[in-house]
């Protein structure tokens, strides 16, 4: 497997992963238009997803095939913020034909790293649908700590839906 920034020209194969994955990742996402993974879209999404990059804003990374044709899961770092706080956001998915397979753990390492060395944060957050063990146990194995529980913190599928929240914390932070 081969880990990457996306970014414009991975339209087609981020289209078709949403697309095929759409069924499996709707209970842990939020509603989107029936257009939101079309190639048009997509092209929108990794412009603006450039600029954000460039900015500091975010960082979003794909893990595909040796051929760079298919994707199998995507890990984002968003919501960036510098000064007292020094912490990102994380969220990820897996295509459902790799799940348990150790792919998304190699790509969520991927972008922890980036987070601590490139970016230099103190802290990434981490949270998760209290039903989605899958998650629980990633982020477990990935050195999260749970630190609380947000009722209705996100709308999930049209539904606002409870999450416990978690960190990872950067032992090697310096200012």
């Amino acid at each position: 497997m081969e880990i990457v920034r996306s970014k414009p020209g991975h339209e087609i194969i981020l289209a078709n992963y949403y697309q095929a994955n759409e069924s499996h990742l709707k209970k842990w996402s939020p509603s989107v238009p029936i257009t939101h993974h079309s190639l048009t879209s997509w092209a929108l999404r990794l412009a603006e997803r450039e600029q954000d990059f460039e900015g500091g804003n975010s960082a979003h990374f794909i893990g595909t095939n040796e051929s760079a044709s298919l994707v199998i899961g995507t890990c984002s770092i968003s919501n960036i913020v510098r000064g007292v706080f020094q912490s990102c956001h994380i969220g990820y998915s897996i295509d459902r034909k790799f799940e348990g397979q150790g792919k998304m753990k190699e790509i969520v390492q991927h972008a922890i790293r980036y987070a601590f060395i490139d970016l230099k944060l103190h802290r990434i957050l981490a949270n998760y649908m209290p039903e989605n063990e899958r998650s629980a146990a990633l982020l477990k194995s990935l050195g999260f700590e749970r630190e609380g529980y947000a009722k209705r913190y996100l709308k999930i599928d049209g539904k606002w839906e409870d999450h416990v929240l978690n960190s990872l914390i950067n032992s090697d932070y310096v200012d």
